[in-house]
């Protein structure tokens, strides 16, 4: 199996910077993209930005082009997640997961991510 652990959530003011970690373990062959997905309260799950793992290619929401950065650390079998310029709307649950299928460019599908972590909160005031 394939686990996934979330961290560095947390309170922040509009305009301040988090950085999200996910860290992966366990069956760790056949990964080709890892995602970060949010949740806001009474929504439903939307795509926020993804990496293929071995040419760390990237793909964004538009909603957060230009204000987060997506990376990896191959040998810590990490995924980031740079926050910059925080708004009130980025306030959610984030969501890593792993897509086991081939991809040249991460897809913003929920459906084509196999794996899912817990999630780890994330609030932003005004």
């Amino acid at each position: 199996q394939l686990q996934l652990v979330e961290s560095g959530g947390g309170l922040v003011q509009a305009g301040d910077s988090l950085r999200l970690s996910c860290v992966r373990s366990g069956r760790t062959t056949g990964v080709h993209v890892m995602g970060w997905f949010r949740q806001a309260p009474g929504k439903e799950r939307e795509f926020v930005a993804g990496i293929t793992w071995t040419s760390a290619r990237t793909t964004y929401a538009d909603s957060v082009k230009g204000r987060f950065i997506i990376s990896r650390d191959i040998t810590k079998a990490t995924v980031y997640l740079q926050m910059n310029s925080l708004k009130p709307e980025d306030t959610a649950v984030y969501y890593c997961a792993v897509d086991r299928t081939f991809k040249t460019l991460p897809t913003g599908r929920a459906q084509d991510y196999e794996y899912w972590g817990q999630g780890t909160q994330v609030t932003v005031s005004s």
